[in-house]
């Protein structure tokens, strides 16, 4: 069964999307996408450079939410977008994400929506017939 990634979700002052996937690495390796698919067009982004990231938490929710906020770090300071992700390995206290991508090429990449942060806002993790879904909004 092919699965929807993510739908957008109207907000008066944010941006929020809900990802899907056959289980929580998948919905959230959707959610990572779904993320820098507003940032730019991900068609004009190449596969050229590989990054792991690892981060800690203490539940599960705190893990997720930092990680996004960690790959919204790389692509500020390192100037990387990413157009692939994949979770290798997720706990209620860790995960770790392999995300592959580019450097910012600005005659390339047209940027859409500018996100300054992955929100607590409204964040929620469910199940339901065997698909996983992450709701989380970005402050925008």
């Amino acid at each position: 069964m092919d699965l929807k990634r993510f739908d957008l979700i109207e907000h008066t002052a944010d941006v929020g999307v809900v990802a899907y996937g056959a289980d929580i690495k998948q919905a959230f390796a959707n959610v990572a996408y779904a993320m820098f698919s507003l940032l730019v067009d991900l068609n004009s982004v190449e596969e050229l450079v590989k990054r792991k990231i690892e981060v800690q938490a203490e539940d599960m929710e705190v893990v997720l939410v930092t990680c996004l906020n960690e790959l919204l770090y790389v692509f500020e300071v390192e100037r990387l977008l990413f157009r692939r992700f994949e979770v290798d390995d997720l706990s209620d206290g860790s995960i770790t994400l392999r995300c592959w991508g580019e450097p910012i090429d600005t005659n390339r990449h047209g940027f859409m929506t500018g996100i300054k942060a992955a929100t607590y806002h409204m964040f929620e993790i469910s199940e339901i017939n065997g698909i996983t879904s992450i709701r989380v909004f970005f402050d925008a």
